[in-house]
């Protein structure tokens, strides 16, 4: 798997604001609990093996393992984001390791956790 770029910075206040716009107008008809843990959240759109994917990133493991078990939401947003019809629908919920820094996520297309060394920004890549 290719590396996913996310956005490292501490200003996350764009990503912040667009995630509560999503859950606002995409989760709208969904429960109350499942509002409130994507609150804790922040939403991006990244590219694998030159696919989109849509990434959630949780504030912690128990967050991530919750959403993993709710995927049924999350089909066909990367559609209701860039309206490319052929884009798919795999989704990300990844949380980062403390310890390592590592990134563990888990991935729609395949059902299954997977440890992400290269979930990181542009900007702390060496070109």
């Amino acid at each position: 798997m290719s590396e996913a770029h996310i956005s490292q910075n501490n200003d996350r206040t764009l990503e912040k604001a667009l995630t509560n716009r999503i859950i606002d107008d995409y989760f709208d008809n969904s429960e109350s609990w499942l509002r409130a843990i994507l609150r804790m959240c922040i939403f991006s759109l990244a590219h694998l093996n030159k696919k989109p994917v849509f990434i959630v990133e949780c504030p912690n493991q128990a967050v991530a393992k919750r959403l993993s078990r709710k995927t049924y939401p999350f089909r066909g947003l990367v559609y209701y984001l860039t309206d490319n019809l052929y884009s798919g629908d795999r989704t990300l919920f990844c949380y980062q390791e403390s310890k390592d820094g590592s990134w563990h996520c888990f991935d729609t297309s395949t059902n299954s956790w997977k440890n992400l060394q290269n979930l990181r920004s542009r900007s702390s890549r060496s070109e």
